[in-house]
C-alpha cells in the first residue's frame, strides 16, 4: 500500500488524477474539500465549525481541518495506505500530518506534484466555468487563485522537496496520459 499526497494548482486537474491514481494503486481518495462538504451534510461540530470559513470563501482553519482528517485516517479503509488530496495545505499541516503518521508508526512515501503552464491552466477553468455556469470564475479571480495557490503552497513543496519525496509530473495534455506517466513515476519512486 502507499501513502501519497497530490498537489497541483487550481485547473490542474489533480481531482481527477486522484481518482484514477488512488484507484490504481487500491487506497481511498481523501478529499479535503469532499471532507468538509460531508462534516457540514452531517451536521458535525465540525462541520459547523467550517461552514462560516467556506460560505466567506476564507481557508477552513488548520486545527479543524487537521481534526477531520485525523477521523478519516482512522477509518478502516485508510490504514494500510491513502492518497490526500487538498493537505497539507500549510507548513503548520506538514507537522500535524507527521504526528498522525507516526502515532501510527507510519511515514509519507511521495509527494505528486501536478505542474502546467499559467495559460493552460487559465483556459481549462474558463472552460470549465463556460461549460458549468459559474459566472464567479472570471479571468482576475482565477488569476488571483493561482497566485493564493502558489503563495501558500510553495513552502509545502519546498519542505517536501527538501526531504527528497517530491515528484512533478506535467499535468498538460490528455487526461490519460498524464495519468499513465503520474502512475509510472509513482510506482518508480515507491520502488525505491
Amino acid at each position: 500500500m502507499a501513502r501519497l499526497i497530490i498537489m497541483g494548482p487550481p485547473g490542474s486537474g489533480k481531482g481527477t488524477q486522484a481518482e484514477h491514481i488512488a484507484r490504481h494503486f487500491g487506497i481511498p481518495a481523501i478529499s479535503t474539500g469532499e471532507l468538509f462538504r460531508t462534516h457540514v451534510r452531517n451536521k458535525t461540530e465540525l462541520g459547523s465549525e467550517a461552514i462560516g470559513y467556506m460560505d466567506s470563501g476564507e481557508f477552513v482553519p488548520d486545527h479543524v481541518t487537521t481534526a477531520m482528517l485525523r477521523g478519516r485516517l482512522e477509518e478502516a479503509d485508510a490504514a494500510d495506505g491513502f492518497l490526500l488530496d487538498g493537505y497539507p495545505r500549510t507548513v503548520i499541516q506538514i507537522g500535524a500530518l507527521d504526528e498522525m503518521l507516526a502515532d501510527r508508526q507510519q511515514t509519507l512515501e511521495v509527494v505528486l506534484e501536478l505542474t502546467a503552464p499559467d495559460e493552460e491552466l487559465l483556459a481549462r477553468m474558463l472552460r470549465r466555468a463556460q461549460e458549468q455556469g459559474r459566472t464567479d470564475d472570471t479571468e482576475p479571480v482565477i488569476q488571483r487563485r493561482l497566485e493564493l495557490y502558489r503563495d501558500e503552497t510553495q513552502p509545502v513543496l519546498t519542505a517536501y522537496s527538501q526531504r527528497g519525496i517530491l515528484l512533478s509530473v506535467d499535468g498538460s495534455g490528455q487526461r490519460e496520459t498524464i495519468t499513465k506517466d503520474a502512475i509510472a513515476a509513482l510506482e518508480g519512486a515507491l520502488a525505491r
